[in-house]
């Protein structure tokens, strides 16, 4: 069994003295698993950090079995990151997001574009919260979307008007006015303006963004399957001032 593909490094685990397994989330593939020979050594070592973009061969003797991958970088993305901790942080989110929500080898296409996308903007803005926290919380409800479980911002869930949005109902996913939300304040969930298209992005609405995706990714996705929130997600608040 074989094949070529793209793919973005989402973790490496050291196998044996010199081998290493990386986890890639791939164009075609979905997220797939790997042995590199030699791989933590000192001329592979570089090229398979997280984040690195990837051009991949696949070989295994069953389509089941881990298999070896030989591999060229692409893109350094890692090293742009290494001096921003909160870069580095969105990106080890990222990884970790992806690591325990997507089930092996299940092609996801539209998700890896949506990862370029996030990385290749991260690359670009400076640091600031602002500038990668609303685009983090997009991408996460993007991927809640792919997996059978999207939210609903278009109109409120009791009356049907479209205006003054501001919150999300969680029991059903959709977003509720604040007139019929009123009674239920301390029941729903806040809706950032940035995810109905308005409005200045700004840390509260950041910090309200990640606790909403946080909330809908451990219902639907994680607690079913006996998992929880990783680390490296919950981090990212750290990097918002209160």
């Amino acid at each position: 069994m074989e094949f070529h593909d793209q793919g973005i490094i989402i973790s490496l685990r050291k196998y044996g003295e010199y081998d290493a397994v990386i986890d890639l989330m791939t164009a075609e593939h979905g997220r797939h698993a790997g042995l590199v020979k030699g791989g933590m050594g000192r001329r592979q070592r570089g090229t398979l950090q997280p984040g690195n973009e990837v051009m991949v061969s696949w070989r295994g003797r069953l389509e089941n079995q881990l298999g070896t991958y030989a591999v060229e970088l692409r893109n350094a993305r890692s090293a742009s990151f290494l001096n921003y901790p909160s870069k580095l942080g969105v990106l080890n989110s990222a990884c970790a997001i992806l690591s325990v929500t997507l089930m092996e080898r299940e092609a996801h296409p539209a998700l890896y574009k949506a990862l370029q996308i996030l990385l290749d903007t991260l690359e670009r803005v400076d640091d600031r919260p602002e500038n990668w926290g609303a685009l983090l919380v997009q991408w996460e409800i993007g991927l809640l979307a792919e997996l059978g479980f999207g939210l609903d911002f278009s109109c409120c869930a009791a009356t049907g008007v479209t205006e003054d949005l501001v919150y999300i109902s969680p029991k059903s996913g959709r977003a509720v006015s604040r007139e019929a939300g009123a009674p239920y304040h301390d029941k729903m969930l806040n809706l950032p303006k940035f995810l109905c298209g308005g409005g200045e992005i700004n840390e509260s609405d950041i910090r309200d963004g990640l606790h909403l995706s946080e909330f809908f990714l451990e219902r639907y996705v994680l607690q079913p399957n006996n998992k929880k929130i990783p680390q490296a997600r919950r981090m990212l608040l750290d990097y918002l001032t209160y």
